[in-house]
């Protein structure tokens, strides 16, 4: 699939898969340099505009290394870009960690990953049909 991209920052790469064909998701990079103080969390800016065809959304996947070594995740994730979106990607990270985390221009801070969606008409009824599990949920089946 073909995604149009327009960079507003040129230095900075488009995203890219690490291992091409084995990889699900494209590291999303930073265009600035920052630091996030420990339990706080700052929007980060990619340089990147994207159009995701209709039909399809992108995904921003937390990047499991920085979750293990430094407590940064995705503050909403898994955050959502729509495809009528055709402003600047941005990724909002936490630092859960217990030192500052310095942020440079270029660091891969995230991953983004193209999923199928539906859309959804409501048909609204009187009564649902009937199922096994009921309205059970919560954990009611135990540990």
């Amino acid at each position: 699939m073909k995604i149009n991209i327009k960079r507003i920052d040129r230095t900075v790469p488009l995203p890219a898969y690490q291992h091409f064909g084995e990889d699900a998701g494209l590291d999303l990079h930073a265009a600035e340099d920052c630091i996030i103080k420990k339990n706080d969390y700052r929007l980060i800016k990619t340089g990147l505009m994207i159009s995701i065809p209709p039909g399809y959304g992108g995904f921003v996947y937390p990047r499991s290394g920085l979750a293990l070594k430094h407590g940064i995740t995705v503050l909403n994730a898994d955050g959502v870009i729509d495809p009528g979106y055709r402003g600047e990607i941005g990724v909002i990270l936490i630092n859960h960690g217990k030192d500052d985390f310095k942020i440079k221009h270029g660091d891969r801070i995230a991953q983004l990953i193209l999923h199928r969606t539906i859309s959804v008409e409501w048909e609204e009824v009187d009564s649902l049909p009937e199922s096994n599990r009921s309205a059970g949920g919560f954990g009611h089946t135990g540990k």
